[in-house]
């Protein structure tokens, strides 16, 4: 069996242990703030992934958003980056619209993504250069789009903030319209189909975005941080994804203007 046979295995396995864990009471605690939660279905879910990989793979790493590999200090060999529930306040509150995400490296280079649709049961995954599928359908490549006439997602959260929100009030504002889905996995998937143009926010994690941006380049999406600089596994950055059209217009016409305060935004970040 293939690595990416063997993943797509096993973040199908994972949903299908998510959805049974569902039916029992949740154990709910927060993290970094009271919004920022964790339940016993994150943990498990992240601990199944982490123990079926270095059971059948001993040599590779994992990256997962609940404590493994946080301590790593290279991206050398094969990395696995783990999110096994993005979108934790909708799995909570909803039981919907989360999924489980999973990019797989090659000493730092991106090999496999997938993103699964849990409560849906569909899995968005991709091969580097062998094209992106919703389950066993080829995406299309994401047509170019201008952003008056294109709908973005953004969390309205940010639009309040003191020096963020001027920038973004005014990429919202040009906007057709803005949504926000809850899991930055799910709405890179939905740049990835062209349901959204593109999808900006100030600060994601590597396991946020790792699957999804795999799945994304495979489609002709491009991806940056809010600077136009590359995306790393190995740090938090800013991220903004869309359609290659888009993607220059919001970086030139919006963020470059911008950039002192978007450097001081990224300086924080590291502290």
């Amino acid at each position: 069996m293939s690595l990416y046979d063997f993943a797509k295995g096993l973040v199908l396995e994972a949903g299908n242990k998510v959805r049974i864990m569902m039916k029992e009471e949740l154990n709910i605690e927060t993290k970094s703030n009271p919004n920022d939660l964790v339940t016993n279905v994150d943990k498990a879910t992240e601990n199944y992934i982490y123990d079926a990989i270095t059971h059948s793979y001993p040599e590779h790493r994992v990256i997962g958003e609940e404590g493994h590999g946080h301590d790593l200090t290279h991206v050398e060999g094969v990395v696995w980056v783990v999110d096994p529930i993005d979108g934790t306040l909708n799995f909570v509150h909803q039981k919907e619209n989360f999924a489980i995400s999973i990019g797989i490296y090659r000493n730092g280079k991106p090999y496999a993504g997938f993103v699964y649709d849990v409560m849906k049961d569909v899995l968005y995954h991709a091969k580097v250069g062998e094209g992106a599928f919703e389950n066993k359908h080829p995406l299309s490549t994401i047509e170019s789009t201008t952003l008056k006439k294109s709908l973005i997602g953004i969390n309205p959260n940010w639009v309040t903030k003191p020096k963020m929100g001027p920038i973004f009030q005014d990429i919202v504002n040009d906007a057709r319209s803005c949504r926000a889905y809850g899991s930055a996995a799910l709405e890179i998937i939905s740049v990835a189909k062209g349901q959204l143009a593109a999808y900006i926010t100030p600060r994601l994690q590597p396991w946020d975005f790792a699957g999804g941006l795999i799945v994304l380049n495979e489609v002709g999406g491009v991806a940056s941080n809010l600077l136009g600089e590359p995306l790393n596994i190995s740090s938090a950055n800013s991220v903004l994804v869309g359609n290659s059209n888009i993607h220059k217009e919001i970086l030139e016409i919006y963020l470059a203007p911008n950039t002192a305060t978007l450097i001081d935004l990224h300086q924080r970040f590291k502290k």
